[in-house]
């Protein structure tokens, strides 16, 4: 098996989403650029991750790619990105009501309210909050993240 290193790549501020897709469709052109994984880590601004088979021939692979600032010299240790890989089963923490943040899909940043919950398909629905007309949307639970939460005891 091959030895794989895995390295801090610097990119302009809230660009990290255009590298990446651009890495990725370089990836799939060109499939001996030595680069193996790419990671975005949410909430994370100005760094993405790579893991490569050597930090030379990553460089040359990163070369002229857009909003890519280079790679970080030292190395980073798998325990210290661990933490951001790794996919854990819990119990979402989402109720009726809830204003939350919309992290994938075609609505990605936008914030809605939650007005309903399907726990069995892990799925909840939203309107969006600058949206003109309220049009429910059916998300994944994993695609949104909760921002504010609305106490209904309070009222």
């Amino acid at each position: 098996m091959t030895e794989t290193h895995i390295f801090g790549l610097r990119t302009a501020a809230n660009r990290e989403d255009q590298v990446v897709d651009y890495l990725i469709s370089k990836l799939f052109r060109d499939t001996k650029s030595g680069i193996l994984a790419v990671i975005r880590p949410h909430g994370m601004r100005g760094y993405i991750f790579v893991e490569v088979t050597s930090k030379v021939e990553a460089e040359a692979t990163l070369h002229g790619v857009p909003y890519a600032r280079g790679l970080l010299p030292a190395e980073i240790p798998y325990p210290e990105i661990e933490h951001m890989l790794e996919q854990v089963k819990v119990e979402m923490n989402i109720q009726k009501g809830d204003i939350v943040e919309v992290i994938a899909g075609p609505f990605k940043r936008e914030n809605a309210k939650v007005t309903r919950i399907n726990k069995q398909k892990e799925e909840v629905v939203v309107e969006l909050l600058e949206a003109a007309v309220p049009i429910p949307i059916t998300v994944s639970m994993d695609a949104v993240k909760v921002i504010r939460r609305e106490d209904l005891d309070e009222e």
